[in-house]
């Protein structure tokens, strides 16, 4: 086994030992909740006999330890269980809210990355001039400011006083492309925002470090333009910190999008999850954890198994 073959599995190893803690982690966290989840559904003016018969219902009376490897081998099999409060399937539930999750992030992650690249390259080519001065500014403006800010903000100035967009991001099943995607087009220029100063900069850091090469000074020497050797000779150099870095941003889009959801009442994951933890659904909250703690999880996997493969010494050790 090579050395990047024994690395990438040694990763993968790693994300599922850490996925395996974070269900430990939520499913702990759930437990603590005060209040009583039998309780909540029932009201205060259900007698002890009600409650007792719900808890042992709802296996609340079973041990922690049991309840958690009962939960962890649901979950494993695709059956996350039963709303509390509603009664509804939490696995079909949550498939259509992560679909919507999916499309947000995915057209955030459409505007974001190009404009982040071709921010850099830009910021490259007039570094420490005007440009790259204003470009920087503006990024790390926008990163200062919190989502829920920049959401009402986007809302005052294009949908109140230019009404050019709707202010709620209403979306439902079987709504033609077209529309949806105008009604996500300002949660997703929020989420772009958020995102595009990281992204900007480590493309900006991870070109200017490649133009220290000695193949640079000779691209240089032959006469090109500077916009074309940071294309030509630069950019395709610095790929895997490039990836990388847009790979941990595209996890953040997915799972840093509750607040954008609730601004703009998106029907997503973040949304579903918000409405069930001012239920004190737990089932809800710790299948929603789950899969937030899984595509997480999972894409820093990616971003870390595509930094080791794009790495020529340990692909090709001598």
């Amino acid at each position: 086994m090579g050395l990047a073959t024994r690395l990438v599995v040694q990763r993968l190893a790693l994300g599922l030992l850490l996925l395996l803690a974070v269900s430990v982690l939520i499913f702990a966290g759930t437990q603590i909740l005060p209040g009583d989840v039998a309780q909540s559904i029932l009201g205060q003016s259900a007698t002890p006999e009600a409650l007792e018969n719900l808890r042992r219902d709802m296996g609340l009376n079973e041990p922690a330890v049991t309840r958690y490897f009962t939960w962890l081998g649901g979950a494993l099999t695709g059956d996350l269980g039963t709303a509390l409060t509603s009664g509804a399937d939490i696995s079909e539930a949550i498939g259509a809210r992560l679909g919507n999750t999916l499309f947000l992030a995915g057209v955030a992650a459409v505007i974001a990355i190009p404009l982040a690249i071709l921010l850099g390259l830009i910021a490259v080519r007039f570094r420490e001039r005007w440009p790259d001065k204003l470009i920087s500014g503006v990024t790390l403006a926008s990163i200062s400011l919190p989502e829920f800010f920049i959401g009402y903000v986007l809302i005052l100035i294009f949908a109140v006083k230019l009404r050019w967009l709707p202010p709620l991001a209403t979306v439902y099943d079987g709504m033609p492309f077209g529309e949806r995607l105008t009604l996500v087009l300002l949660p997703a220029i929020t989420l772009t925002m958020v995102v595009l100063a990281h992204m900007m900069r480590m493309t900006r850091a991870a070109i200017l470090n490649v133009m220290q090469s000695a193949y640079i000074e000779t691209a240089e020497l032959k006469g090109l333009s500077g916009f074309q050797v940071i294309a030509r000779h630069a950019f395709p150099n610095a790929i895997a910190p490039i990836v990388n870095v847009v790979m941990l941003n595209l996890a953040y889009l997915i799972v840093g999008v509750v607040v954008v959801e609730v601004v703009f009442a998106y029907p997503g994951m973040g949304q579903y999850l918000v409405d069930h933890v001012s239920k004190r659904d737990v089932p809800v909250v710790q299948a929603s954890g789950l899969i937030f703690a899984a595509v997480y999880i999972g894409l820093n996997m990616v971003a870390d198994i595509v930094s080791i493969l794009a790495n020529p010494r340990l692909r090709h050790p001598k």
